[in-house]
């Protein structure tokens, strides 16, 4: 879990948190897009407050990927992907494509989200929220397992999708590329003896 966060991120912006693995990463992404509740404190997201109107904030901020439980399904081809999200979110394939040549990603449909490696899914993920036009993208651990390389090319997909207006909520283990304006957020990692055992995410779709 995370303690002692105060933060004020513009529309349009990117948040990257950045912090080792058990620091509270996901928890933080999770609650800031109505998905986990908060044990104390409050969030605002546009108009709606946290914990009231969770409804209304999980509708407004699209989670990529955030977790394993909200990942995509690494043995789902390319196309199966696409066919899914436009079915559940009622987005065309024309928008789908549109977000994937925005993050810069082309690959063949048969290929499976495993076969894209950690970068290729991230940005595949990122752009399957995108085209459902949302406020807001949650994109969890971005740079897990990236060459430095995939990382600057995660981070500037990234980059492109804030310039449309679209918040981006992301973490990392290691922070930002420094050329990249983002609103930053280092977690330092919490004592597991203060860690609340009341806090449980809720359904998270």
């Amino acid at each position: 879990m995370f303690e002692n966060v105060d933060l004020d991120v513009p529309a349009g912006a990117i948040l990257a948190v950045h912090g080792a693995a058990g620091t509270g990463r996901t928890c933080l992404l999770l609650a800031l897009a109505g998905r986990m509740r908060l044990n104390s404190g409050a969030v605002r997201v546009g108009a709606h407050l946290l914990p009231d109107d969770h409804q209304e904030v999980r509708r407004t901020v699209a989670v990529a990927a955030a977790g394993p439980a909200l990942s995509l399904e690494p043995r789902l081809r390319v196309d199966e992907l696409i066919a899914e999200r436009t079915w559940l979110a009622r987005v065309t394939t024309a928008a789908v494509r549109d977000a994937l040549d925005l993050v810069g990603l082309d690959v063949p449909g048969k290929a499976t989200a495993e076969e894209l490696g950690t970068a290729g899914s991230a940005r595949l993920a990122l752009a399957l929220s995108l085209a459902e036009r949302p406020g807001a993208i949650v994109l969890d651990d971005l740079d897990r397992d990236c060459t430095p390389d995939q990382r600057r090319e995660v981070w500037a997909a990234a980059g492109r999708v804030a310039a449309t207006g679209v918040t981006l909520l992301a973490s990392s283990v290691r922070p930002a590329p420094p050329d990249l304006e983002t609103v930053r957020l280092a977690l330092p990692a919490l004592s597991t003896d203060r860690l609340p055992d009341d806090s449980a995410p809720e359904e998270a779709r």
